[in-house]
């Protein structure tokens, strides 16, 4: 199939016309992340003729993904198939022709720069806040552009980073939030409707910079409740932080700083979680209110103790997590680091 064909009412836009087509398949995107935003934007961007997809996921596709992450079918959740290796097969059925590299990897400081170099763009599709600090501190230095997006419940938030030219996450955020206090999609849930409206807005961002159209660009922050009929947009012109850690001073901490400590158990078939954002005591009475839609989960002796239902572990035995005040957490179920970080991120989140 020629691409004029695949793409001609693409090309038919005076946006985009035979220059920018050709444009979008000289381009590079990184997708940090095949959940339900990177799954919708891959799927997205795939179709628009975007040449080099590498796309970065550290898990498998369960079955509770298949209710809004579109990419996967009954078949990736029977084989356990890692997200990315899925994602990259559809991404090949859809267009032969893109160069596709999966990478069945946990994003961290230890490879975030080896994944970026030679890429043009950066697509958020991640679930965890140090991760996403993590992504900004390494494409402001790399001066990568990036556009996050975030969806939980019935809403979700995108804006897009241009180092150099626009604020970046820690302008407007400059610290994550400590561990326990946000909620994931799999403590609060999250409507496919709104990861769809998330993602459209990080792939429309992202034709508008791979064509070079930036006077296009969105410029604010997004943010959407979608049940609540609700949407606005918080302007980022003059937000752009003097003082800001990252892009004014140059201080990486997160990039700089060793990934969030997981240390296998000698012994107990459990990892150790040590998050690398420190905070005040958790409310583990709240966070126990929190999951006790996945697990019975009780505080015993100053502790968040109990036993996830929706949660299998590396070898099909049941998740045990047990909570500590700091933070702090110990993952039952596998030995794999990468697992743990996982139940980690979903359940307690960061």
């Amino acid at each position: 199939m020629s691409d004029v064909g695949r793409h001609h009412r693409q090309v038919l836009l005076p946006q985009v016309g035979p220059r920018g087509q050709r444009a979008l398949s000289g381009s590079h995107v990184l997708f940090v992340g095949c959940g339900a935003l990177g799954s919708f934007a891959i799927d997205q961007l795939a179709r628009a003729g975007v040449g080099t997809l590498t796309l970065v996921d550290r898990d498998v596709v369960e079955a509770t993904n298949l209710q809004r992450q579109t990419l996967y079918v009954e078949s990736d959740v029977r084989a356990g198939t890692p997200k990315a290796e899925a994602a990259a097969s559809r991404v090949s059925a859809i267009d032969s022709s893109l160069r596709v590299h999966p990478v069945v990897e946990h994003f961290g400081p230890d490879n975030a720069e080896e994944l970026l170099a030679g890429v043009d763009l950066v697509i958020d599709g991640l679930d965890n806040f140090p991760s996403r600090y993590l992504l900004n501190d390494a494409c402001v230095q790399l001066g990568i552009p990036w556009i996050h997006g975030g969806a939980v419940g019935s809403t979700g938030t995108s804006m897009t980073v241009r180092p150099g030219l626009t604020p970046c996450l820690r302008c407007l955020f400059p610290d994550p939030p400590p561990p326990g206090v946000t909620p994931t999609c799999d403590t609060a849930g999250v409507l496919a409707p709104v990861v769809a409206t998330v993602a459209s807005h990080q792939v429309m961002e992202a034709l508008k910079l791979l064509l070079g159209d930036f006077g296009a660009l969105d410029g604010g922050l997004r943010s959407w409740d979608s049940w609540r009929n609700l949407r606005s947009r918080m302007s980022l012109e003059g937000v752009r932080r003097d003082d800001c850690r990252c892009c004014a001073l140059g201080e990486y901490d997160h990039l700089d700083s060793p990934a969030p400590s997981a240390v296998s158990l000698c012994g107990r078939n459990a990892v150790q979680i040590i998050p690398e954002v420190g905070s005040e005591a958790l409310d583990l009475p709240a966070l126990a209110r929190r999951l006790r839609d996945h697990g019975e989960f009780s505080v015993v002796s100053g502790l968040l103790q109990g036993v996830l239902h929706d949660a299998a572990g590396v070898d099909g035995d049941s998740v045990e997590l047990t909570v500590f005040p700091d933070g702090r957490a110990i993952v039952g179920g596998g030995s794999r680091p990468d697992f743990a970080r996982g139940i980690y991120a979903r359940y307690v989140g960061h």
